[in-house]
């Protein structure tokens, strides 16, 4: 936690957020079984890594599919204290994990977030700083959601797995786009792939 120059109080909050997860996942299905034993490391620690790519003059950005709030709570729980202009949407279209993710919110008195029950595709449109989303689907598809909130500048921050790079290749068929992998500090074989530039390939 030093290298990320968290706070007593941030930690003590996260800690909270982390025994909110644990009493949630008995009346709701929120994480697998397995993570949950190693949730502080498998979830907690994944989700802050995404910090040492947010730029400071972040001031929106969005979660797709946030789930039980990885990454987009946790870095919400962080970026309270570090940079409090930056707005933090969460977007997840599971009714019960909105009910979970606005719960843990008030217990954390975060004012930086907004939880919003809704399909991606059916928000209104916006161009965004950085757009966020762990473990929701494809590259391809995520590009799919993402390329609508996207300007020339937005940054999209997406842990991936060991097969991300056939995720790359296929998402090349269909999208322009940089990028950089960059290996996780939580999973040997995971990378955070830092997605720019993206714009959709015209069709011949």
């Amino acid at each position: 936690m030093e290298k990320y120059s968290v706070s007593r109080e941030t930690i003590s909050k996260l800690k909270t957020y982390e025994a909110l997860l644990h009493e949630w996942q008995q009346k709701f299905n929120l994480v697998s079984k397995a993570s949950l034993e190693d949730a502080w490391n498998r979830h907690f620690l994944d989700s802050l890594q995404l910090l040492n790519f947010i730029p400071d003059d972040t001031k929106l950005l969005y979660d797709f599919g946030s789930g039980a709030g990885f990454p987009g709570l946790v870095l919400a729980t962080v970026l309270q204290e570090k940079t409090p202009y930056l707005k933090i949407k969460l977007i997840e279209s599971i009714k019960k994990k909105t009910l979970y993710l606005n719960a843990v919110v008030k217990q954390l008195g975060l004012h930086n977030v907004e939880v919003i029950n809704s399909r991606i595709e059916n928000i209104p449109v916006e161009k965004v700083d950085v757009i966020t989303s762990r473990a929701m689907c494809s590259l391809d598809k995520l590009f799919q959601y993402a390329s609508a909130f996207c300007s020339q500048k937005t940054k999209c921050i997406f842990p991936k797995g060991k097969k991300y790079q056939e995720e790359l290749s296929v998402a090349e068929q269909h999208w322009n786009f940089d990028y950089k992998a960059v290996p996780s500090e939580s999973s040997d074989d995971g990378m955070v792939l830092i997605i720019t530039g993206l714009s959709e390939k015209r069709r011949k």
